[in-house]
């Protein structure tokens, strides 16, 4: 049970960095049909094949590097459900953990299944809908959710114990947890800001150019206006320029928040174990937040843009396993 948690982690972070790119190379509708493509199970490569898929989407031409993109994005997570599915039919089996007395774990595995369903449903609506921005935003998030939630089954599986933790940092449980929340909020920001083709409204720092405050635009912002299609976005100018700067915002927070969180927790930490997961927060929202302003200097670099994903991902489990740590009582 314990390695095929392992393996379903690695590919549930693959299955984002891939669906990153995907998003990146606007190969989001690479295949305008789900969960084939063109009508096929895989990408269209004969000539048959092609003048069939063009007649069937006479309106989508076929490019064969972003539907490759998409499909592989695709394969990928079609591979992580299988696998869940597994998870979750050996925990129903499995009676007792292999190094406690205790149950297996059986609600956790069968509530990722219930997401991972959720998650494919939503993969098919960010097709059937073309991009539409809450629907993107909602699927990044169920990715992130499915991560999360296989690293706290594969804790929770681990069989180390810290005989009820560091006691001098149990206090600052209701800290972390509020930070854990913030860096959830920032990655739905991220989500909002990426399925609007937000990205690189600003090009200057520390805000945008011009006489960007008085361009700010909530209502706009954060509302979905009526499209046909939202591949490239759908908003304006000032919206979007909003949805980045309420990003940026957004980190600034972020960063204070965990920077006082590890600022408390450090000063108490007594055991080298905490002491390493304070330091594996600590380095990786230094480098998200560099790769962050990479993002801006640099226009947003494909490789950049898709680590920023990836970091932020990490970043992410560094505090689910910091909270969860700090919560144990055994």
């Amino acid at each position: 049970m314990r390695m095929l948690v392992k393996i379903s982690l690695i590919l549930a972070f693959c299955v984002i960095v891939l669906g990153a790119f995907t998003r990146l190379t606007e190969a989001g509708l690479g295949c305008p049909d789900w969960p084939g493509c063109y009508g096929f199970m895989s990408v269209p490569t004969q000539e048959h094949h092609v003048a069939e898929a063009q007649m069937r989407f006479p309106d989508s031409p076929l490019e064969h590097h972003k539907a490759w993109n998409e499909m592989i994005h695709r394969y990928f997570a079609g591979a992580l459900g299988v696998l869940i599915l597994f998870i979750a039919i050996g925990s129903l089996l499995k009676k007792r953990s292999t190094f406690e007395s205790k149950p297996a774990p059986k609600k956790l595995p069968l509530f990722i299944l219930l997401l991972v369903i959720f998650q494919a449903t939503l993969g098919m609506l960010t097709v059937t809908m073309n991009l539409q921005p809450l629907i993107v935003m909602g699927h990044l998030l169920g990715g992130f959710s499915v991560l999360s939630l296989l690293f706290l089954l594969s804790l929770r599986l681990e069989p180390y114990r810290l005989g009820g933790g560091d006691p001098e940092l149990r206090k600052y449980r209701g800290l972390a947890l509020f930070a854990l929340l913030v860096v959830i909020g920032q990655i739905a920001l991220g989500g909002w800001v990426a399925a609007n083709y937000a990205a690189v409204a600003c090009t200057e720092l520390p805000f945008c150019e011009g006489d960007w405050a008085a361009q700010l635009d909530f209502t706009g912002a954060f509302s979905i206006p009526e499209a046909t299609s939202y591949q490239f976005g759908a908003h304006d100018y000032d919206d979007r320029m909003t949805m980045h700067i309420m990003h940026r915002f957004g980190a600034i927070f972020t960063t204070l928040v965990l920077a006082w969180l590890l600022f408390k927790c450090w000063r108490k930490a007594q055991s080298g174990f905490f002491r390493r997961s304070l330091s594996w927060v600590s380095l990786l929202l230094v480098i998200q937040l560099c790769v962050g302003l990479s993002n801006v200097l640099y226009s947003l670099p494909l490789p950049v843009a898709v680590a920023h994903n990836a970091v932020g991902a990490l970043l992410l489990l560094s505090l689910v396993a910091l909270n969860y740590n700090l919560s144990r009582k055994a």
